[in-house]
């Protein structure tokens, strides 16, 4: 069975499967806090309208601490040094709209078996309540299953992946899974993508054939945009690819180039790079992706200060009285409503 190729242009997916656009889950999508661009390492957020939404992780001191579910009442939103009144809240319970998009372009050829098997474990790992989506890459994304809480279906569909072949255009696989399987999925949850894959696009190579047509700064603008979390988990492919250079033409510093845009990828949503150093890793990395997950809060609250005057404004989130447990979010925001990054 060939990969079900995705047209942008329609919006037409794989088996004629097509995706409309929903409402959302709650009335403050109309009110989206956007993401800017970073400077000197620090993620922003531009904001179009008065409110400002995070989602907040929150994560324990010691690996071994456990992270009670939280309410409201626990939270103090800081902007500036001064608190601010939580408008809207949603706690760690409430579902997602998962993504697990898969990287099975030629580096991963002989892996397809284990890709497969340890993406039914993500499969099991995931709450009951998530609904999961299987995208598969290589030049092209492919929409192996859409939206479901069906178990079994997800895992047929992932049965039915084909060989791992081709080239990798994954920041235009990333950026169609963002804009499209998601902007137009079904909208009453909270989104996030899983990724596993070794970063390496075609764009930063000289192997034959096109790359990624979107650009890497343009895709980190996107993901900013966008209320999406992404996970990136980093496959490492470098010792068996980079000793084949003669037929992939990937070298060292490619992957280190990919790994430093993971981790980009990653610092812009307030999450962590994984590092998978074997394919066996991925059912324990896959795991610990869903249990961050379900530490995922989102705030909504209104500035106190009003002024959209361009400023830099830091933001905070504390838990007092848990001094077991960290807080952890996007740093601040400029005050402006332009909508250019």
């Amino acid at each position: 069975m060939q990969l079900h190729e995705v047209n942008a242009g329609t919006m037409r997916i794989s088996r004629n499967s097509s995706l409309c656009l929903t409402l959302s889950s709650f009335l403050f999508a109309l009110l989206l806090a956007v993401p800017a661009q970073a400077q000197d390492g620090i993620e922003t957020i531009r904001i179009e309208s008065e409110l400002v939404e995070l989602k907040v992780s929150v994560l324990g001191v010691s690996p071994s601490t456990h992270t009670p579910l939280l309410e409201q009442k626990d939270f103090v939103v800081l902007e500036d040094g001064k608190p601010q009144e939580i408008e809207f809240f949603e706690s760690a319970e409430a579902p997602f709209d998962l993504v697990l998009l898969l990287d099975l372009s030629g580096s991963n050829s002989s892996k397809l078996k284990m890709i497969k098997s340890s993406a039914k474990r993500f499969v099991d790992s995931a709450r009951p309540v998530d609904r999961i989506a299987v995208v598969a890459f290589t030049e092209r994304p492919a929409l192996y299953s859409p939206f479901t809480l069906d178990r079994k279906k997800l895992k047929r569909s992932i049965d039915d992946m084909d060989d791992a072949v081709g080239g990798t255009n994954f920041w235009d696989s990333l950026n169609f899974v963002l804009q499209h399987i998601i902007a137009h999925g079904p909208g009453t949850h909270r989104s996030a993508v899983v990724v596993m894959t070794d970063g390496i696009d075609n764009a930063l190579t000289e192997v034959p054939g096109p790359g990624s047509v979107i650009s890497f700064e343009t895709l980190l603008a996107n993901v900013r945009d966008s209320e999406t979390i992404v996970f990136p988990i980093y496959l490492d492919t470098e010792e068996e690819i980079v000793r084949d250079f003669k037929k992939l033409r990937v070298t060292r510093v490619d992957y280190a180039l990919a790994r430093e845009q993971l981790g980009q990828i990653a610092s812009a949503c307030a999450t962590n790079m994984y590092r998978a150093s074997k394919l066996s890793d991925l059912d324990s990395l896959y795991g610990q992706v869903i249990r961050d997950l379900s530490t995922v809060y989102s705030i909504g609250y209104r500035p106190s200060n009003k002024a959209l005057d361009g400023k830099w404004r830091s933001v905070e989130v504390k838990l007092p009285g848990q001094a077991s447990l960290l807080a952890r979010t996007k740093r601040g925001y400029f005050a402006r409503q332009d909508t250019e990054p």
